[in-house]
């Protein structure tokens, strides 16, 4: 992080300070005038641990040279899926730092630099510009949930924007935070120049339809939160998607989307059903220890999480091993 006293050098100069991100996607700066394009796929990265809970770095770079496999537009680091709350500052900048060095150039570096007070969002991000972030997804605050009205959140997210040397993705999540990015509040932070997009993990394909469809004259691009309902989100105009799944069932995710864009509706259909109850497993019904233990059957390292998160029980690993074999993932 940035030391003490150095916010007043931000305000004054952040554009200066993206130097680490690489291939010029940095700032507003896009050729042609053109926002940083997010199209495509990618997994929000999990972070191993150590049976001391210590991050595990090596395990990290074996999972990034394995999904680096898998035709991803690029990785999420320290989204939800991160366990970003129970790293340390330190930890958070030093995952982007292993993963921008272990992960291919020519892949996207998305990562989740979102902090409580503005301030210290800011902070992250210009520190994780330097480490080698090509945009920064910034989760809303939420601590305070109940005075973050679409004023203050167009707020925050201008002067995050403003003052971060690359660009911004918003990021609603309700199902952590409690809080959904109000769709006024998007249309009006889709006209800033350094925010490109919007990642949308509720679920609601009506309220993200609306955003679309409120959105679609500025040059502002939608991500689909979930593999559950990849196929709707391309059906209405979203362009990708940040897909837990994607870390256990990358080729497949990858699959669906390849047939939503040729438009092959009626096998992206059954590829979309056969997904939905090991999406539901590793999302809302078991979370990410759930998601772990599915890597750790597929050939990747998932490993334990950091306490509080609980290993599953053994009744809950049952279930999950049926939620993915009667699909036949496994």
């Amino acid at each position: 992080m940035l030391a003490p006293g150095a916010w007043s050098a931000v305000r004054l100069g952040a554009r200066g300070l993206g130097g680490g991100a690489p291939r010029g996607a940095v700032g507003r700066a896009a050729v042609g005038g053109k926002k940083l394009d997010i199209a495509g796929i990618y997994p929000p990265v999990t972070t191993p641990f150590k049976a001391t809970a210590e991050v595990d770095y090596g395990r990290l770079e074996e999972n990034l040279h394995k999904l680096s496999t898998v035709p991803f537009r690029g990785f999420v680091v320290q989204g939800s899926n991160g366990e970003f709350p129970f790293l340390t500052s330190s930890e958070r900048l030093e995952v982007v730092s292993r993963v921008r060095r272990a992960m291919p150039r020519d892949k996207l570096l998305l990562a989740g630099s979102g902090c409580e007070s503005t301030q210290a969002t800011v902070e992250m991000t210009v520190s994780m510009a330097q480490e080698g972030a090509d945009a920064a997804l910034v989760v809303t605050p939420c601590y305070y949930r109940g005075r973050m009205t679409s004023a203050a959140l167009i707020h925050h997210y201008t002067k995050v924007a403003d003052l971060s040397p690359i660009p911004v993705v918003l990021y609603s999540v309700p199902a952590n935070t409690g809080l959904d990015l109000p769709v006024d509040a998007v249309a009006t932070l889709s006209q800033h120049p350094n925010i490109v997009g919007l990642k949308d993990s509720g679920g609601d394909v009506t309220r993200l339809a609306l955003i679309i469809h409120k959105t679609k004259k500025q040059d502002f691009q939608v991500l689909s939160g979930s593999a559950g309902f990849l196929l709707a989100g391309y059906a209405i105009g979203a362009v990708g998607g940040i897909c837990a799944l994607a870390n256990a069932l990358g080729a497949q995710v990858c699959q669906l989307e390849r047939l939503c864009l040729t438009e092959q509706w009626e096998a992206a259909r059954e590829l979309q059903y056969r997904l939905i109850e090991p999406n539901m497993a590793v999302t809302r019904r078991f979370g990410i220890p759930g998601l772990k233990k599915a890597m750790d059957w597929l050939g990747l390292y998932g490993g334990p999480c950091r306490a509080p998160l609980a290993p599953l029980s053994p009744v809950e690993e049952d279930q999950l091993r049926r939620d993915f074999s009667s699909q036949g993932w496994l």
